[in-house]
C-alpha cells in the first residue's frame, strides 16, 4: 500500500488554533479574522443596495419617469 500522506499543518498547530477559536466569546460565524465582511458587510450592502434601487423604482413610477414609448 501507499503511505499516508502528511498533514497540512502539523498537530501542534491545529490544537493551538483549536484553543483559540474555542476561547473566543462570539458566536461560530463570527470568530474568523475576515468573518465579519462574509457576514456582516456583504449582506448589507447588498439590502441597501436593493432597498436604494426599489426606492428608485417606486418613485420612476409615481412620477412617470424612464417610460417607453410605444408607436
Amino acid at each position: 500500500m501507499s503511505e499516508p500522506e502528511p498533514p497540512f499543518r502539523p498537530r501542534e498547530k491545529l490544537i493551538e488554533k483549536q484553543k483559540y477559536f474555542q476561547t473566543i466569546n462570539k458566536p461560530t460565524y463570527l470568530k474568523g479574522p475576515y468573518d465579519k465582511i462574509t457576514s456582516v458587510a456583504i449582506p448589507l450592502a447588498l439590502a441597501a443596495t436593493a432597498m436604494y434601487m426599489t426606492g428608485r423604482g417606486i418613485y420612476n413610477m409615481a412620477h412617470g419617469i424612464g417610460k417607453k414609448d410605444m408607436l
